[in-house]
């Protein structure tokens, strides 16, 4: 299949692995599995380590989208620091990535402080009542941290309400109205987190009804975080005007600026190996494979969206179709329509693209599957399976 063909099918261009290494995956890969391809994630990382270069803006990785420890040590060379959104997260972060360690939960409770002294550098608080009900305590018996305010800027640029902060009545953020009564006092920063798989323009936008609504209090602050949904490393991305946008408001207003993208480090650098299993006549073909839309795949369930396949088309566009079903006992589980030069049979295997982000970190055990295996293809053609999960993963989680 003409990988130009594939930017074709979908809103933008899906990056496969190269010939080569998908003759490995195909051969080698344990099924199912995650792999994620090195030269790729290296690719991913120049990128980011170019815009925190010449836009003078910080890079902190958002391991909500993507915490896959082997490529931690290579991440960690480029990051600041790294994006928690709980304790986990952030003693991950502190464990695993080094750096800075910013975390922003939606509320903290008394138990959350206890495993994170002298792991935190930054703590944002979603609302005006945890500040007031956590800064002091944090200041007097912990370790010494920065304090920043989510904000809201009740600015959409997400059309999915369940990706976007800003929806009428959202809990996420603190509102300006709310924000110009406040005394700032000990605060140091603010933080924003509405994009969703945006461009530059839509960073553009926000920015402005940021300063508008928030840029009087910026003379009383040290930083702020941007926060992350900006589609950087993608192939059409305007990487010099995000250079420029970070640039210009850095300068303009004189505050430390913190990007958090969490799908960028993985775009393109990460696929889900998967075997057909059995092939269902009904009303047409129906392939059930070794894994599961909702277990390890749940985006395509959530967003919904199509996720592309090696080798495979629209429905219609070649003689053979399929849908591709998961192996849950849920009747929903399917990931999508497809169609293939040639017909499928029991034993072949297909590569889902595009699936370092938002799988490790979100999959389940649903019906008891099987989790898949996480592997890392090397630079030098070598692939490394780096964990398996069995029955014991399963039994644990359970009690």
């Amino acid at each position: 299949m003409d990988p130009q063909r594939v930017a074709t099918l979908t809103e933008r261009a899906i990056r496969f692995p190269e010939p080569g290494e998908l003759g490995v995956l195909l051969q080698e890969a344990e099924s199912p599995s995650y792999v994620l391809v090195e030269r790729q994630f290296r690719y991913n990382l120049s990128v980011l380590e170019r815009v925190a270069k010449e836009s003078g803006a910080k890079i902190l990785i958002a391991l909500k989208a993507f915490a896959c420890r082997p490529l931690l040590p290579l991440l960690s060379k480029v990051v600041s620091g790294a994006s928690a959104s709980s304790p986990h997260e952030a003693r991950l972060a502190f464990e695993e990535v080094g750096g800075e360690v910013f975390l922003c939960s939606p509320a903290y409770g008394s138990e959350d402080w206890k495993s994170l002294d002298g792991r935190l550098d930054k703590v944002v608080f979603n609302s005006l009542a945890q500040k007031d009900l956590w800064m002091r305590t944090i200041v007097r018996d912990h370790a010494p941290v920065d304090f920043g305010l989510r904000i809201n800027p009740e600015h959409s640029e997400v059309n999915i309400e369940l990706y976007d902060p800003c929806f009428d009545g959202s809990r996420l953020g603190v509102r300006s109205e709310d924000l110009s009564l406040t005394d700032l006092s000990g605060i140091s920063g603010l933080h924003f987190h509405t994009l969703c798989e945006n461009d530059v323009d839509a960073l553009e936008r926000t920015l402005a009804v940021v300063e508008g609504k928030f840029g009087w209090s910026f003379r009383y602050l040290d930083w702020v975080n941007l926060g992350g949904g900006l589609q950087i490393t993608r192939d059409e991305f305007e990487v010099d005007r995000l250079i420029h946008l970070l640039d210009e408001f850095r300068k303009r207003t004189g505050l430390e600026v913190y990007l958090e993208p969490g799908e960028a480090f993985a775009l393109g650098a990460g696929v889900l190996v998967t075997t057909v299993l059995d092939i269902v006549q009904n009303k047409g073909e129906r392939a059930i494979l070794d894994i599961s839309a909702m277990a390890h795949m749940p985006d395509v369930l959530e967003m919904p969206y199509r996720p592309e396949v090696w080798g495979a088309w629209r429905k219609g566009e070649k003689p053979f179709d399929y849908q591709l079903c998961g192996r849950s006992c849920l009747a929903g589980d399917v990931v999508g329509d497809y169609s293939f030069d040639h017909p499928l049979k029991v034993g072949d295997r297909l590569v889902f693209g595009d699936m370092g982000q938002y799988t490790m970190v979100k999959n389940t055990t649903f019906n008891g599957l099987q989790l898949p295996s996480i592997a890392v293809l090397r630079e030098d053609g070598t692939l490394e399976t780096t964990k398996r999960f069995g029955y014991e993963t399963f039994r644990e989680r359970l009690g």
